[in-house]
């Protein structure tokens, strides 16, 4: 079993040694967009809860997409701050695009139409409290009662891994490498912007210290309730925007979902 453990970090480390380089050429021109723009519809798609539109700027085309709305070409829209999201392949619509902008809301005609935030189903409004390593407004697990029905006892630490306590006090060493973490789901989101978005606590840490809960996103499903061994690259000081804002997060991991 070590051996696999072993394999699959070493999988890890190679698909970061030879991954392709950011286009750095077209992150400033994004991260400006990222602010918001406004302009007239010139194509609209619906989609698995969300509304895509094309919008002509003046000086570009720009897609942006939030939950759905009504909107149809010819309309005025004004997009608010979002996340770039480059080289983006959309499942529902089997389509590649340059970039899509994933915005909290858009303003159809002068009028709210995409009010509804384009977060994850049940999250809270990017409001009020900051737990470290959440996004602002991300209420504690113990207060909001999502940890509270899974048992954390007995979570034994991946071999030759970490608790999440251990990470939290590592992060800066470990940034941008390998990491193997074991712990429980306590929440579970599927399909947010084409991945899926856990979060894992393994008894270790605690939520006043902010260092008890680890999210990581996966191409992997997983229910609330399962223990999971995670392998993927740690990222620190992630800022996607839209208000996900995380001190550490483990990104594109191996999931692998362990029989109880």
């Amino acid at each position: 079993m070590k051996l696999k453990y072993l394999l699959f970090l070493g999988c890890i480390l190679l698909a970061a040694r030879f991954a392709p380089a950011a286009d750095t050429n077209s992150a400033p021109a994004a991260a400006a967009e990222a602010g918001g723009f406004a302009g007239k519809v010139v194509d609209t798609l619906n989609a698995a809860g969300y509304t895509y539109v094309l919008v002509d700027t003046g000086a570009k085309k720009l897609w942006a997409v939030t939950t759905t709305f009504q909107v149809k070409i010819g309309d005025t829209v004004k997009v608010g701050a979002g996340m770039p999201m480059e080289k983006y392949h959309s499942k529902s619509l089997n389509r590649d695009f340059d970039v899509v902008y994933f915005t909290a809301g858009i303003e159809v005609n002068g009028a709210a139409a995409g009010g509804a935030p384009a977060l994850p189903p049940g999250h809270p409004p990017l409001t009020g409290t900051n737990q470290p390593g959440l996004p602002p407004g991300h209420p504690s697990l113990t207060s909001s009662g999502l940890a509270a029905k899974v048992d954390l006892s007995g979570i034994k630490k991946a071999p030759g891994g970490k608790t999440i306590q251990e990470i939290y006090a590592a992060k800066a060493k470990i940034a941008g490498k390998p990491t193997a973490v074991r712990g429980k789901v306590v929440k579970y989101n599927a399909q947010i912007m084409g991945k899926n978005w856990l979060h894992i606590q393994d008894g270790s840490g605690s939520a006043d210290a902010g260092n008890n809960d680890l999210t990581v996103t996966t191409s992997t499903p997983a229910a609330v309730g399962d223990t999971v061994l995670v392998i993927g690259l740690a990222s620190t000081n992630r800022d996607f925007g839209a208000g996900y804002k995380y001190g550490i997060i483990i990104e594109d991991a191996k999931v692998i979902v362990e029989q109880p």
